[in-house]
């Protein structure tokens, strides 16, 4: 009888270990397989510092602007291509991506992803690199041109955002 408490014992502290961990890692941000992140969004006063892919994406939200400014930088020895920025707004409203260019090493581009809706409280921000993450010429890929968003442009009273914008499910 001894025997079987000790090992129902143990099962237990390992049942509780498990769910202890798995809650942690709820308040952690995690990583879809494409890289994109999810549960890491950032009040509008904070900035958005990190490197995806190489690239490291520094962009901050202007509130007198309405729109997120920064950089985007190559960190590796070797060129990047077809580097593109997004945010992801707490409405659902994507912006971007923008203009797709190649990073020789080191080299520093400027971002400006003017914001046309107001009604949102946080947002989150990525770097994509290269046509594996989401293909952007021709028809088919996911984003289309600049400023169409995910879902190409909608119309007014449609299901779809205007002007850089999308609705994100």
């Amino acid at each position: 009888m001894n025997q079987i408490n000790v090992i129902l014992g143990a099962i237990i502290v390992v049942l509780i270990s498990i769910v202890m961990i798995g809650c942690s890692k709820k308040n952690t941000p995690s990583q879809s397989e494409d890289g994109e992140e999810s549960g890491a969004e950032l009040a509008l006063n904070e900035t958005y510092d990190r490197v995806r892919n190489g690239a490291r994406l520094i962009l901050t939200y202007d509130a007198q602007d309405n729109s997120f400014k920064g950089t985007v930088e190559n960190t590796t020895n070797e060129a990047l291509k077809q580097v593109r920025v997004e945010v992801h707004l707490s409405n659902g409203k994507e912006l971007g991506p923008t203009t797709p260019g190649d990073l020789a090493p080191g080299e520093k581009r400027e971002i400006l992803l003017a914001a046309t809706s107001t009604n949102f409280d946080g947002w989150t921000a990525h770097p994509e690199v290269g046509e594996s993450e989401h293909s952007h010429e021709g028809e088919g890929g996911e984003h289309g041109k600049e400023g169409e968003g995910e879902h190409g442009r909608g119309e007014e009273g449609g299901e779809h955002g205007r002007e850089g914008e999308s609705e994100h499910n």
